[in-house]
């Protein structure tokens, strides 16, 4: 029953946004159509004050974890904007092999690499289950021909996506193996901090492997990094669980100490607690 409804969803005519307000309050309870204000504010942009925000509704679709959003070379019909839920794109080769392109989550837009062949050119893939708004591409163009406030906005949020790309290539160029990682874990952080989450405590959805594909790291270089900020006192690791204990070591952080010197200064600062907790004590 579940899987005919979402069929049904899918199925249903994600061109037409204008309905009546009594369809729009039913469809809106059942958490399946957003207006466009709603959708403004999910892409933490200002909403377009041309447009009647309750006339236009876009449709909602969910993904399980492991489901494809989208492949390479699928003809490009929509955008997609996470409402919840996080997701991977990557690139595959003729052999298989995957290339982790991003990490997109809660407002974060997909599918913009399809506007120029009117192809994806990627593939996205859903790592936990997920709620993703759609923006049929032709509907969302005939809009901005109407009203230019609300296509600038758009090319904005896309610009968006460019930069936080090229971001991410400049670090890969730049970095060391271990500051990419820091770099990586306090970008986590502030995003979820953004998303209204705890920036201190957190799961990974993405495996060490596809942390590395997307860092240009071995699993083994990603796992042996994460043990050392461990060992060091600047996270906590318990599987997928990550403690930030020092975000601002992450951020300024270039290459590790050897290792004898992690044990020696890990070692160190276990004693200048224990003095520490021992002092309280005392004075208690």
């Amino acid at each position: 029953m579940q899987s005919q409804q979402t069929t049904d969803q899918r199925n249903a005519s994600t061109s037409t946004m204008h309905t009546t307000p009594m369809e729009a309050g039913r469809q809106r309870q059942g958490r399946l159509w957003s207006n466009l204000k709603e959708v403004c504010d999910l892409l933490h942009i200002p909403a377009a004050v041309s447009v009647n925000s309750e006339e236009l509704l876009f449709q909602h679709v969910q993904f399980k974890t492991g489901q494809r959003v989208h492949t390479i070379g699928q003809a490009f019909d929509t955008l997609y904007i996470v409402n919840s839920g996080f997701l991977k794109t990557v690139l595959i080769d003729e052999f298989g092999n995957e290339q982790v392109l991003s990490f997109p989550m809660k407002g974060d837009m997909l599918g913009v690499d399809g506007i120029h062949t009117r192809h994806y050119a990627s593939e996205a893939v859903a790592l936990s289950d997920c709620d993703l708004i759609l923006l049929p591409f032709k509907k969302l163009t005939a809009l901005g021909r109407v009203h230019m406030e609300l296509e600038n906005l758009m090319y904005g949020v896309m610009s968006r996506e460019l930069v936080r790309e090229q971001a991410m290539i400049g670090m890969l160029g730049a970095l060391s193996a271990e500051a990419r990682v820091a770099r990586f874990l306090v970008s986590l952080a502030d995003r979820f901090a953004a998303m209204g989450y705890s920036s201190k405590l957190f799961n990974l959805r993405m495996t060490r492997h596809e942390i590395g594909s997307y860092l240009g790291l071995t699993l083994e270089t990603v796992s042996r990094t994460l043990s050392a900020f461990n060992e060091i006192g600047l996270i906590t690791v318990d599987q997928r669980t990550i403690g930030i204990k020092d975000a601002e070591a992450l951020k300024t952080l270039r290459r590790l100490p050897p290792s004898r010197s992690r044990t020696k200064a890990a070692g160190k600062k276990t004693e200048l607690d224990a003095a520490g907790d021992d002092q309280m004590l005392a004075t208690a």
